[in-house]
């Protein structure tokens, strides 16, 4: 049976994440005058992951972290091949563990961003108020460790898709556009009606207001 895993505001917030992603490393890349972009592109990435949070908590049954975020044991489990189907229709139990490194490692990223100064056109806002030593840290890690690593999880990312298309079978990019997954047993289907996603738009809004006022207050 065709099951709704993965509801609209998920699946935009997934889409407009890559697409922030991507422009975060091209216009970091090319420098100069698109650095406003730069930081454009992080200030979206922070509302998103800010959005991500409290979706895990009050979207779509699937999207939840308590369907996903599990204990080394079932990770184990699953390891093993030994997993429990219910386990493996949302994001399986290594997979919500990726996603959890990916949400850490975007607020370390924004965060060390939001230090860093390559001292040549482009700071961040909050290099006025910390030492040089945190703002030579903060760059290096934003330029040399944090970008590689999140350049890592991607590929990962990229091969598992690979992997279950070519080995498994499955569409996971098709699911992520339809929201959809054929089930072959019953399971719970996440809510995907007009009031969640008003419920899903407010809560974006509030994050994005809440980020816009933080990035004015500190370049004001």
């Amino acid at each position: 049976m065709l099951i709704r895993v993965w509801d609209a505001p998920t699946r935009l917030f997934h889409w407009a994440l890559a697409l922030c992603f991507v422009g975060l490393i091209a216009t970091g890349q090319i420098g100069g005058s698109v650095m406003v972009w730069h930081f454009r592109f992080g200030y979206g990435v922070l509302t998103l992951v800010l959005f991500r949070l409290a979706w895990g908590l009050l979207g779509g049954h699937w999207s939840r972290f308590s369907t996903f975020v599990v204990g080394p044991k079932k990770i184990w489990r699953y390891l093993r091949g030994e997993a429990d189907q219910h386990d493996t229709i949302g994001h399986n139990p290594l997979g919500g563990l990726s996603i959890l490194a990916m949400i850490f490692l975007l607020i370390m990223q924004v965060a060390s961003g939001l230090m860093s100064d390559d001292e040549i056109a482009s700071a961040g806002p909050l290099v006025q108020f910390v030492q040089s030593d945190w703002v030579s840290v903060a760059t290096y890690y934003h330029k040399d460790i944090g970008k590689v690593i999140l350049l890592g999880l991607v590929a990962l990312h990229l091969g598992a898709i690979a992997f279950y298309y070519f080995s498994k079978g499955e569409n996971l990019v098709k699911s992520m556009i339809t929201g959809d997954k054929c089930i072959p047993f019953e399971v719970p289907s996440a809510s995907d009606a007009l009031p969640q996603r008003r419920r899903a738009a407010l809560i974006f809004l509030i994050c994005a207001s809440l980020v816009g006022v933080a990035v004015n207050v500190l370049n004001g």
